[in-house]
């Protein structure tokens, strides 16, 4: 299975001009290639493929020389991403969907490059990242790479933190078989209930810094009012930073607890959400992103995936109403938090109910 390692990177000022400017040419080159597909369709009819683009970089090299800077095979990965975008759309066309059409990268918003092969124009020695064109970086290995590294990407965050990504193969490492299989139920009020009737609160990321953001958004507006670039620039980074931090402390609780489920149980029965689609108010909405369900969910399938664990999504659908008792629809509301059942008595909680529903349903699943 393939697997990705993430190190935090540090450059001299020297290092980071190069791969800004390395990262400028290979915008230039997915906007040319954009734009060469798009000529050679609207002109000619034709529809140029990856191996056409792919054959103009040597002419292009001729009229811009500033592309000897950057690999080979790094501008060819520019190509690549424009070719899977072109097959993205047009996948989405066949479904009978209306996807926009691909677009050019403006400045500033190309914030990677990709090495395809490890080995080629880059490669780990030691502490250090050498990299084709730019030198020694220093690389902070807080673990060691695993598996076989394959490619190595190296992105800018929009604070101006770099990073450099391994994808890697390695061998799934199996843990010891569980005799413990659970449901569960995720929500607002709490972040997960579990079949066993454990909870774990909504630690509400974004709600927690959003005083925050809605001061530097305001003297954000207030800058460009007054056409202050400079302070509209260190206060555009600013906001930045406190969207940066919510996102790594929401990722950081969902590897942790993802982790927690993985090793503890062999049978996973969780919810096949549609977060975007839920939520009746805004207000609503916003806490349904915040609490961020479907992160979770994907990183307890990978690590599921790997320690070979089972983990089943089951359908929503009444999970909520229905009786884990007697199986009756008791209709609620959003604020009835109790299950009673007039049917056959059973009172509960709403949460734990519904993942007893989940953890039934899953189960049912695998038996088919």
């Amino acid at each position: 299975m393939r697997k990705t390692f993430t190190y935090r990177i540090y450059l001299t000022n020297g290092q980071r001009r190069i791969l800004e400017q390395q990262l400028e040419e290979c915008r230039w080159v997915y906007n040319e290639t954009l734009a060469e597909r798009k000529r050679a369709y609207e002109e000619r009819g034709e529809s140029l493929r990856l191996y056409d683009t792919q054959a103009m970089l040597p002419v292009w090299k001729i009229d811009r020389p500033s592309l000897k800077l950057v690999h080979s095979q790094v501008l060819q990965n520019a190509q690549v991403r424009v070719d899977l975008t072109f097959q993205a759309f047009f996948r989405r066309v066949q479904a009978g969907e209306t996807p926009g059409y691909p677009r050019f990268k403006s400045f500033g918003r190309y914030d990677s490059i990709t090495y395809p092969q490890y080995g080629n124009g880059v490669r780990l020695d030691g502490e250090r990242l050498i990299l084709s064109k730019v030198g020694a970086v220093h690389v902070v290995l807080h673990r060691p790479v695993e598996g076989t590294p394959k490619t190595v990407t190296i992105q800018r965050s929009r604070t101006g933190k770099w990073y450099a990504c391994f994808s890697c193969v390695v061998e799934p490492k199996a843990l010891h078989p569980s005799d413990q299989m659970v449901g569960i139920d995720v929500g607002l009020e709490s972040f997960l209930t579990t079949s066993h009737g454990g909870k774990i609160p909504n630690p509400r990321f974004y709600r927690r810094d959003e005083a925050d953001l809605k001061r530097v958004q305001q003297r954000l507006s207030e800058a460009k009012e007054q056409q202050n670039w400079t302070e509209y620039r260190r206060r555009k980074k600013a906001l930045a930073h406190i969207h940066e931090r919510i996102a790594n402390r929401r990722t950081d609780f969902a590897h942790k607890l993802s982790r927690v489920v993985v090793n503890t149980y062999q049978i996973i029965a969780l919810e096949k959400l549609a977060p975007l689609e839920m939520g009746r108010s805004r207000g609503m909405r916003k806490s349904i992103l915040d609490a961020a369900w479907t992160q979770f969910i994907s990183m307890v399938g990978v690590k599921a995936e790997e320690a070979g664990r089972t983990l089943v999504l089951v359908d929503p659908r009444n999970t909520s109403k229905m009786c884990s008792s007697c199986g009756k629809l008791v209709q609620k509301t959003l604020s009835d938090r109790t299950h009673t059942c007039p049917s056959c008595g059973l009172v509960m909680g709403r949460d734990h109910n519904a993942a007893l529903n989940i953890l039934h349903r899953g189960l049912q699943t695998l038996r088919l």
